[in-house]
């Protein structure tokens, strides 16, 4: 059972994403841990990026803010050498392949794997494209996360038989942000998942309410937020440790709803 797969062990899981490094590191380790203390069971990591093209207005103003403030890969892969010192809770990063590459595909993956990172997500990789990355990533033990998008359509099965670690399923057409409402057919596309895999799937992009992630859950095997803890973020900054810690309490109590 890989780590990825304790964060789904318990029922549903709530899995938080933060930019690193915005505002700055510190902040983003007691982020993290103040997560992981209120209910988190799975972290993502963004490694900021200049041109993050998954990614709406809030996250690239966090992109922004941190890559002004000095933040490095180098620095991001300390920061989660310290984290794991004080959590063994399942960490993946959210990056862009341009990052991997610039890095250096296999420092970076080995780096993952040494630093005690679980898995990767790299939304611009298309999914024929993914052996750039996978026999790295194997190598090293380190999940190569595939998402699947509503014009996914004939191709959620063959990636679904593929999976590892975890499946991110796209709730809505377009950017990361916040929702009033989701109206993409989600159940016909987890239908599919269920039928071509046993591994979990969550679902992310516009979930910011409590009661659209009691939904995500019920629909889907945890829910995915981000946007939403960035503006807390770019409000309260270096204090807002605490008032992520609430907002992921009060998600994670929703998502146990369906559990």
């Amino acid at each position: 059972m890989s780590n990825i797969a304790e964060a789904f062990k318990n029922g549903k899981a709530f899995i938080p994403f933060i930019t690193c490094g915005d505002p700055d590191l510190d902040t983003t380790r007691k982020v993290v841990l103040e997560a992981v203390k209120n209910g988190a069971d799975l972290i993502e990591l963004g490694i900021p990026f200049s041109d993050p093209t998954a990614e709406g207005p809030v996250i690239q103003a966090a992109n922004e803010r941190a890559l002004k403030g000095g933040v490095t890969t180098d620095s991001i892969f300390g920061l989660v050498r310290e984290l794991r010192k004080e959590t063994s809770v399942p960490m993946v990063f959210m990056t862009y392949a341009n990052v991997v590459y610039s890095y250096g595909a296999e420092r970076f993956i080995s780096s993952c794997r040494d630093t005690g990172m679980d898995g990767i997500i790299l939304p611009d990789l298309p999914f024929e494209e993914k052996d750039e990355f996978l026999p790295v990533c194997r190598k090293y033990s380190v999940d190569l996360i595939s998402l699947i998008a509503p014009t996914s359509e004939g191709r959620i099965a063959m990636i679904a038989k593929e999976a590892e670690g975890f499946l991110y399923i796209v709730s809505s057409l377009g950017v990361t942000g916040t929702r009033s409402e989701i109206t993409t057919d989600l159940d016909s596309i987890v239908k599919i998942v269920r039928e071509n895999t046993d591994i979990p799937c969550a679902i992310g992009f516009g979930i910011s309410t409590p009661l659209q992630a009691e939904k995500m859950a019920g629909i889907s095997d945890g829910a995915i937020v981000g946007s939403a803890i960035i503006k807390l973020l770019d409000r309260y900054k270096t204090e807002a440790p605490s008032y992520v810690g609430e907002y992921v309490r009060s998600m994670k109590e929703a998502v146990r709803r369906v559990s």
